[in-house]
């Protein structure tokens, strides 16, 4: 079902990641992703699947809660995994009409995959661990600098947040669509590829009336509050990095240093 899927969904509660400052969340992150592609040999890639379990753990969420967030995206990691098994060249293993599945390709296919699923795991925790609201907080401070340069940081964390934030509200309404429509008879999932896109039709329509309409009301409610932007706005709360985020990037720091070291011993 839709409304299994957790992507964009924040989860409040009381672990060291939902207490740490979404800047430096986000900047941790950051490095984390470029970790991932830059450092390629089994060791670090098993260290920082267990930097990963680590994150899970520490913060507090159901681990099935938090493996949903693969789910929109299995059809990518797979489509990836079957492209390198059968486009890599090396030793064939087995032959399928004019394919060959090649050992290489099993070994690319997988580390790929599992560079995504990292990469989708750790991102949904920074999702479930930060408000909405220390979200666009921090990435406008972020972006801050950019304001001398006519950027505009405020307006754009709002309206990456606003996307985030809606992503559940248009699964549960998508969701309830094909329900009503499936009860009224609709073929909606049967039949051949052009009849399933043509049984979205009735699906489609509404979601995008709902989705404008609620676009629609956002838009007034913000212009009722007086909403300008950026412009001398003001925060009731300022954000401020305390101990648990030193602790954090000093641990971070010594986990990159290790997978350096880890990659220099590998290929020397």
């Amino acid at each position: 079902m839709l409304t299994d899927i957790t992507l964009g969904k924040y989860f409040p509660g009381e672990s060291p990641l939902h207490q740490m400052d979404a800047r430096v969340k986000i900047v941790l992150l950051f490095f984390y992703i470029i970790a991932v592609f830059l450092f390629d040999n089994n060791i670090n890639y098993a260290l920082m699947t267990g930097f990963a379990i680590s994150l899970i753990i520490m913060s507090r969420l159901p681990v099935g809660m938090v493996l949903k967030s693969i789910k929109p995206l299995w059809w990518i990691i797979l489509f990836s995994f079957l492209m390198h098994i059968f486009s890599t060249p090396g030793e064939s293993l087995v032959k399928v009409w004019i394919l060959d599945i090649t050992g290489e390709g099993i070994l690319k296919g997988f580390i790929i995959s599992l560079r995504l699923i990292l990469l989708i795991l750790v991102s949904s925790l920074l999702m479930f661990t930060t408000s909405p609201l220390k979200l666009t907080d921090a990435l406008e401070s972020l972006m801050s600098p950019l304001k001398h340069i006519g950027f505009p940081a405020h307006e754009l964390a709002m309206m990456m947040t606003i996307a985030m934030r809606f992503i559940p509200t248009l699964l549960e309404e998508t969701d309830k669509i094909i329900k009503a429509q499936q009860s009224r008879g609709s073929n909606i999932g049967d039949g051949n590829f052009l009849e399933r896109a043509k049984g979205m039709l009735p699906v489609l329509v509404p979601l995008f009336i709902s989705a404008f309409r609620r676009a629609d009301e956002l838009s007034v409610a913000m212009e009722a509050r007086c909403y300008r932007g950026g412009e001398e706005r003001t925060r009731m709360k300022q954000q401020r990095v305390h101990q648990i985020d030193y602790i954090a990037a000093g641990v971070f720091i010594v986990f990159i240093a290790i997978l350096v070291a880890v990659q220099v011993l590998w290929t020397a």
